[in-house]
């Protein structure tokens, strides 16, 4: 399934969409739900299949519905490190080695989950328009309550995967990172997800089995302004979505609906482009951000300025 949350006649509502081009109200699947954590832990609980259930004169064109982030509100917000390539070049570029805590856990920090958006114009303080950044990454939703939870048992706890991006102030996070804590406010403004969530049975052809638990082999792409600036595959991720899960969860409760990111894939963020060519392109205001990953669509936000009463 393709789950969305959508705006249709002034409306917001939780749907899916069928065929690639129509979306069914789950209202008219006879589903009464308004919180899509909710709709997400009931998926989880039923044998669920929306294409025997709708009726055809309930279908509305995608093309006509305001895509959301499929989570107004997720319960919390994780970012992970799992892309070598990715902290090898950031490293590199400014002439440090690789740091050997990588590979002794998958590190991770907590981000904002009070500051999703979806789709669509993103508006940013003027303060973040310094080196203003983004950041393709995968993302997964949990799918049921866990702790303590083994590596071999940590995928069943995935729902779905949606397109992350964590998007960063660069100057901000670099003043605020030689006080080694965070990142915090370099980062905490505005993280985009969607366009929707896509059930992990619609990626079983690009799914592998290891003793570390699934790789999902999907090509992530990024582009500015219709120029394309960032490629990679999320089965280059060095730890693990399970292996991730399981080191989390070690003496703490995750719950349907928190959101686990895999980190920024190699060459994808400005950063690391700038650090690798040395040069200094950031993103400017009306700059569209498009991110792309294999089965899961496109996220693309146009970038504005904030207003504010000064």
């Amino acid at each position: 399934m393709r789950i969305i949350r959508y705006v249709h006649k002034n409306a917001i509502n939780i749907g899916l969409i069928i065929n690639k081009t129509n979306v069914i109200n789950i209202k008219d699947l006879k589903i009464k739900i308004d919180n899509m954590i909710d709709f997400l832990d009931f998926l989880n609980n039923k044998n669920f299949q929306p294409q025997k259930k709708y009726n055809e004169k309930k279908l509305i064109k995608l093309s006509q519905v305001k895509l959301l982030s499929p989570l107004r509100r997720p319960n919390s917000l994780r970012d992970a490190y799992a892309f070598r390539k990715h902290v090898e070049a950031g490293r590199k570029g400014r002439g440090l080695p690789m740091i050997k805590e990588f590979d002794l856990f998958p590190v991770y920090y907590y981000s904002n989950h009070s500051a999703i958006y979806g789709p669509g114009n993103i508006s940013f303080h003027k303060d973040h328009f310094d080196r203003l950044d983004f950041e393709l990454e995968l993302a997964i939703v949990i799918a049921k309550e866990g702790r303590n939870i083994k590596i071999e048992n940590a995928d069943d706890y995935i729902f779905g995967f949606m397109i992350m991006n964590d998007w960063s102030a660069r100057s901000i996070q670099k003043s605020e990172m030689k006080l080694n804590l965070g990142p915090a406010k370099g980062k905490d403004f505005a993280t985009s997800l969607g366009p929707y969530i896509i059930t992990k049975d619609k990626l079983k052809n690009n799914t592998v089995s290891t003793e570390n638990g699934n790789q999902y082999n999907l090509k992530m792409e990024a582009f500015i302004n219709n120029q394309k600036v960032s490629e990679d595959n999320s089965g280059n991720m060095n730890w693990t979505f399970a292996q991730i899960i399981s080191h989390i969860s070690k003496g703490a409760t995750l719950y349907p609906g928190d959101v686990i990111g895999s980190g920024t894939c190699a060459t994808g963020c400005l950063l690391e482009i700038n650090l690798t060519n040395k040069t200094d392109n950031w993103l400017k205001l009306n700059d569209v951000v498009k991110l792309k990953i294999e089965h899961l669509g496109s996220l693309e936000n146009k970038i504005k300025l904030e207003k504010i009463d000064e």
